[in-house]
């Protein structure tokens, strides 16, 4: 049966969209995960690839052409398939109802009139869905709200936070008014335009919208609201002792920061906030210092309590006993899991391991570092040499199709940078066209925001070649697991300081172990190795990487 694909929402402010390119055209075979065209949206121009299989059967929207997200894209089905029902606005082949169906016909119509009834929205009222915040997102997670119901919102406010496959992003309001009904509650997960909230005019009756859309195929909302309803007494006043000030203002707090004050035992109340609005985030508490009046307070009745408590006894645990801990996997690190287990899985590995020497390297880094406002490190070296290789080399920046390889002529390194909660590849565009100066502060300033999960979502995607770097943990040697759709990962271990043999002589060197991981599938090993002799030359001889 033929398939409508519609315009995606590929950002969270994306109300429309322009068709930059189709890659495939009417009558085309298309396989899940063929990339059928690209789409410029309202923060960068994007590959969209299919879900579907089966044969391009219309195009609607033409190259160039812009128009409103789920708008009629094209429709994939069988060779020859009969899409004229679908075209009118149908889901199938019209067909003649007998004459003897007519008063069924009618009856029916009378019943569809007080449901359409039910489903036109009140003067003022908005319902707001869970937001697409990347291309690869199909559901989210509410982490925090940051409103609740009976409250005053102004367009530009924060809602929620709500944690996708890639990072927890704050998610704004695009409308003012009274928050009115939360349909997901906070731990939840719901699919994409799933009703998250309702926004309109203090106290206007929304029972009915809320009502048709659950019945509609949302997730329901009214288990959630029946569980916090049962909440005892004391945990709904220790809840709001955490989200409101004592002048009952509310805090602005990432969950992160919540929990790690929670577990140091620091009031919120006490904290500045260097975040958007004055929120705070996880550094604050970090840096917190608390006054010395505080500490007066807090360390006079521990001080009583243990002068007069007896020493506490020892503990013995039963031979055999087993203390396990369970914590609820989040959405980034299903995903996590998900994706770098299709990569093993699917892509044949294999791993090429060089040794590079260091000790010109670091004479340039000095030297470079010397100049004022210039700071680089040995990852930047890295990533600068990889960018220049991977030109002499275009088959290492390359993708797997199943009916084709593609050779990406643009170098996006992504660089992988760990988080609190797993793992997230920001992605320097053009990167072989960036001085080493400015790869370096490109780099600092995505890993900052990628620690404090200020990351856009355009900004994680896009990378056609990924470098890992353990060697700051000191970790020599290791070896990665493809980040794909690229076909190569280098993997970067620490510089040791250790006997070489130099001209015959064996003399102190600084050396480096590179492990490159490749798909078999659109890299041969001779291929790879090329491209690590490339990449140490460079390397080792840092001034070659400015011919």
């Amino acid at each position: 049966m033929a398939i409508k694909v519609t315009m995606p929402r590929l950002s969270d402010t994306m109300t429309e969209g322009t068709v930059a390119t189709w890659l495939k055209k009417v009558g085309d075979k298309v396989s899940e995960g063929d990339i059928l065209a690209e789409i410029e949206t309202d923060k960068a121009t994007m590959e969209f690839e299919s879900f579907n299989e089966g044969t391009l059967l219309h195009i609607g929207i033409q190259a160039g052409e812009t128009a409103p997200v789920d708008s009629l894209l094209a429709i994939i089905g069988k060779e020859g398939e009969d899409i004229s029902a679908l075209l009118a606005g149908g889901d199938a082949p019209a067909a003649e109802a007998p004459k003897a169906d007519a008063p069924a016909a009618e009856a029916k119509t009378e019943a569809a009139a007080p449901a359409k009834a039910a489903a036109e929205l009140p003067k003022g009222v908005v319902v707001v869905t869970m937001p697409r915040l990347s291309d690869t997102m199909t559901e989210g997670t509410v982490a925090t709200w940051l409103k609740k119901v009976g409250d005053t919102v102004a367009e530009g406010d924060i809602l929620a936070e709500i944690e996708t496959d890639k990072a927890t992003m704050e998610f704004e309001s695009f409308n003012a008014g009274t928050l009115l009904y939360i349909g997901i509650q906070e731990g939840s997960t719901a699919p994409v335009d799933s009703l998250l909230a309702i926004i309109g005019p203090a106290g206007t009756d929304i029972s009915g919208v809320a009502d048709n859309f659950t019945a509609g195929g949302a997730a329901t909302a009214s288990a959630p609201a029946a569980e916090e309803t049962k909440a005892t007494p004391a945990a709904t006043q220790a809840t709001e002792a955490v989200a409101e000030t004592s002048n009952g203002g509310r805090i602005l707090a990432s969950p992160l920061a919540k929990k790690i004050a929670s577990d140091k035992g620091i009031q919120l109340s006490q904290v500045k906030g260097s975040g958007e609005n004055g929120r705070i985030v996880k550094s604050d508490i970090e840096n917190f210092t608390p006054s010395a009046q505080a500490q007066t307070t807090a360390l006079a009745p521990a001080a009583k309590q243990e002068a007069s408590a007896p020493a506490a006894p020892k503990v013995f645990i039963p031979a055999g006993e087993v203390y396990t801990e369970e914590i609820k996997n989040s959405q980034m690190r299903k995903i996590i899991a998900k994706r770098l287990s299709e990569s093993l899985f699917t892509a044949p590995h294999y791993n090429l391991v060089i040794e590079v020497s260091m000790d010109e390297a670091m004479q340039a880094r000095a030297a470079i570092n010397s100049v004022p406002d210039t700071k680089v490190s040995f990852n930047d070296m890295v990533i600068k040499a990889c960018a220049l290789a991977l030109k002499k080399h275009p088959k290492i920046n390359s993708t797997w199709k199943e009916d084709a390889i593609i050779i990406n002529h643009h170098v996006n390194i992504g660089v992988a940078v760990a988080v609190e909660d797993g793992l997230v590849v920001p992605v320097l565009k053009f990167t072989d066209a960036m001085s080493l100066s400015q790869i370096g502060g490109s780099v600092r300033d995505l890993a900052g925001r990628a620690k404090n999960k200020k990351l856009g979502p355009q900004e994680m995607e896009g990378s056609t070649f990924t470098v890992s770097n353990l060697g700051m943990f000191g970790i020599t040697e290791f070896n990665s697991i493809i980040n794909q759709p690229n076909s190569a990962i280098l993997s970067v271990g620490a510089i040791v300081e250790k006997p070489v043999v130099k001209n015959g002589q064996i003399v102190v060197g600084n050396t480096m172990m590179l492990s490159l991981a490749c798909d078999h599938r659109t890299i041969d090993g001779a291929t790879g190795a090329q491209f690590l002799q490339t990449l140490k030359q460079y390397i080792e001889s840092p001034v070659t990487m400015l011919a």
